[in-house]
């Protein structure tokens, strides 16, 4: 408890007081100081803990490499830019400075001081290599010279020598160099070693659950880089550069090449954060900060390893008291014998809740479009798939199988790039249709469209989903995906891809809701229909979950039906730059954030309708570039079981828990306030345990 205090009182307010929206980039970090917090709550096992603070590091690196190398950009280009919430660019990276730093030293001692002790009370160790004996440094020295020293290479600092290159997210050793023997300069000098990553980081001891960092390695062997010289200091760093490389479609005749070419500009993005050993000198901090044009606030010194998350690589080991409970998804029998997945979908719609519900029946639609006759055509969106995508080894069985398969595969997916574009030409090999985005758009939809000959007619099936078409996602993400053979959602999903493939213009259609042709104004719509029914007296209000919110418009429009009396509650995962519980503007809505095993991914919205409740699913969250720059689709959910099972057995539920919520208040920090005297509840686990229920 004591942790979970010195974090809330740690973090400022995300934004000036006066301002009617929270800032953007101190509400990102309030929602990872969220999942610090699950690494700070020593109720979990070890690993899950060491897990948080893995997540926590690894949520940094891509802060950093997206949000503040853009606001470094803005500072270069036009510092006198104001945030919606009236901050510049210097403001915002001077906070974001002076927020993280109690956070990362509340992350260094949980590791340090909790996890890495607890994880040796149970036999595993983290040991410096004076730790050992003289046998075991014996093995380690074999094993450098063998497996490491020859990968190695010194990268000196001189007039004959400029700075070198580093990587981005590289580990890199610092090294201060006194005089060659025989020099008559002594004034000390610089090199960098880079740590091979194609070497493990923890070094295991034979024999034992023991282990050795690769850097401490390194460096103690370090003077066999540097014969005759006097090693000064060693110490470990790492650089963060700007990845989020824009792509001037308008400009790129072959979006491929384009594609592959920001990758490896990625590696070469401008510096805009240096971490590095708190046992690092002053001298050496000053001399890497200069070098690579960064300011003192950008210097982050770690009490501790550096890249957290290489030691996940603990959780390969047989450990599991120091882990979570297994859980196994349901697969849900959806279908009675002698039935394919086509028959039981033609009958009815299929909801299914990942991941407390099996992915597989996504993969067995997809199988069973590539292997069955009467299936002629499969179109498809992929955003993110994995490197081994059953999902599109399916699609490229049905092109050889000669059915028509047209997949738009998203190469502007941050991150993921590479994998598509590898799965991208794989299709394309085997007769797949490929088109590689829209220009100006990502394509973000969860959409799939299998045409199938039945009888003298041609039947359309529709796959459509909150999360992406990934089977390993898939078990810690919850997302909610529909199966239908309706006859307008079919429709609807052949205009659209007809939009995504060709010249059409359509903006209309019948069931889906689609950015950014239209998705805005029907969320604008939706709200305000519900400032109408509770003016007629009729039942009104709006429940929602989502993970982010930081459209401004979209956010005004919520105050104004909080200010005409709609009550609201929104379970927002991470940004909302929406303040609640203002008196006149929000004093009718409620926010709140789960952050638990599973991560919240699911999109749901829920209007009270006057009492005909509508439900929407979709790939959209409440941001400009979601409704402006994205291609995503919402869809209602119609069956009336389907609605009533989302309404209790995520909304409700989820409100209800007790263990894992946490509630924005009108400041911008989140409380954790669970009811006086009620049970624990938490949400996820009352799901696991209800689902598991049903295999006994």
């Amino acid at each position: 408890m004591e942790e979970r205090n010195t974090i809330r009182q740690t973090l400022p307010a995300p934004g000036p007081v006066q301002s009617i929206f929270f800032n953007r980039e101190l509400s990102w970090i309030q929602f990872n100081s969220r999942v610090l917090l699950e690494g700070l709550d020593n109720r979990l096992p070890m690993l899950e803990r060491l897990k948080f603070l893995s997540i926590f590091s690894s949520n940094l690196d891509e802060f950093f490499m997206v949000r503040v190398a853009g606001l470094q950009e803005q500072l270069e280009s036009n510092p006198s830019l104001l945030s919606p919430d009236g901050l510049t660019p210097a403001a915002q990276l001077r906070l974001v400075s002076e927020t993280l730093r109690p956070l990362l030293k509340l992350q260094t001692d949980c590791l340090t001081d909790q996890i890495l002790p607890g994880l040796r009370q149970i036999g595993v160790r983290l040991l410096e290599l004076n730790d050992l004996n003289h046998s075991q440094r014996l093995d380690l020295e074999r094993l450098f010279f063998d497996r490491v020293f020859p990968v190695l290479t010194p990268l000196a600092v001189d007039p004959g020598h400029p700075f070198p290159y580093i990587s981005n997210i590289s580990l890199n050793l610092g090294i201060l160099l006194g005089p060659v023997d025989g020099s008559i300069d002594d004034a000390p000098r610089f090199a960098r070693v880079k740590i091979p990553p194609n070497v493990p980081r923890l070094i295991p001891i034979a024999g034992t659950h023991d282990f050795v960092l690769l850097e401490q390695l390194v460096a103690a062997h370090i003077g066999a880089l540097f014969p005759k010289c006097a090693i000064l200091e060693a110490q470990p760093f790492r650089i963060t550069r700007d990845a989020d490389i824009e792509i001037e479609e308008d400009e790129a005749e072959d979006l491929l090449k384009s594609v592959e070419q920001t990758i490896r500009q990625r590696r070469f993005g401008f510096g805009v954060r240096l971490e590095v050993s708190a046992a690092m000198s002053a001298p050496m901090v000053d001399l890497l900060r200069r070098s690579l044009q960064l300011e003192n606030q950008d210097v982050y010194s770690i009490e501790g390893p550096l890249n957290i998350p290489d030691l996940m690589a603990l959780c390969k080991l047989d450990l599991s008291a120091a882990k979570e409970r297994p859980f196994e998804p349901l697969a849900p029998n959806i279908s009675r014998e002698g039935e394919t997945i086509f028959d039981v979908i033609r009958h009815q719609d299929v909801l299914l809740h990942h991941p407390y519900e099996s992915f597989m029946p996504v993969v067995e639609f997809f199988r069973a479009a590539a292997s069955d006759p009467k299936v002629l055509a499969i179109k498809a969106t992929l955003y993110r798939v994995g490197p081994d995508s059953p999902i599109v080894k399916a699609l490229i069985e049905a092109a050889e199988r000669g059915k028509q398969v047209a997949v738009l595969v998203e190469l502007k997916a941050r991150f993921d790039e590479e994998n598509n574009i590898i799965w991208a030409r794989r299709l394309e090999e085997a007769g797949a249709h490929v088109i590689y985005g829209i220009v100006g758009l990502k394509t973000h939809a969860k959409l799939t469209l299998v045409i199938r000959q039945e009888g003298n007619a041609l039947r359309r099936y529709v796959h459509l989903g909150t999360g992406n078409y990934n089977p390993i996602t898939a078990r810690i993400y919850t997302d909610l995906c529909l199966f239908t053979s309706n006859a307008d959602f079919g429709a609807d999903g052949s205009e659209l891809f007809n939009f995504l493939t060709g010249y059409s213009g359509q903006t209309r259609y019948r069931k889906l809701a689609v950015a950014p042709v239209g998705l805005r104004e029907h969320f604008t719509s939706l709200i305000r229909r519900e400032i109408e029914h509770l003016a007629a007296g009729r039942e009104a209000g709006i429940i929602a979950k989502f993970n982010s919110l930081t459209d401004t418009a979209i956010i005004e429009e919520l105050y104004a039906a909080s200010a005409a009396g709609v009550p609201i509650t929104l379970l927002v995962r991470g940004v909302c730059c929406l303040r609640p519980g203002v008196p006149g503007m929000s004093e009718n809505i409620r926010v709140a954030s789960i952050v638990g095993r599973f991560l919240e991914h699911s999109r749901i919205y829920l209007f009270f309708n006057g009492g005909a409740e509508e439900i929407y699913l979709g790939s959209a969250d409440l941001m400009h570039r979601n409704l402006n720059r994205r291609v995503e689709v919402v869809f209602p959910v119609e069956d009336p079981q389907h609605r009533k099972r989302i309404r209790s057995e995520i909304l409700e539920n989820a409100l209800a828990d007790n263990t894992k919520i946490r509630w924005l208040q009108p400041d911008g920090t989140y409380r954790h306030a669970p009811p006086t005297g009620a049970s624990p509840h938490n949400f996820q686990e009352d799901l696991m345990a209800k689902y598991q229920a049903t295999h006994v």
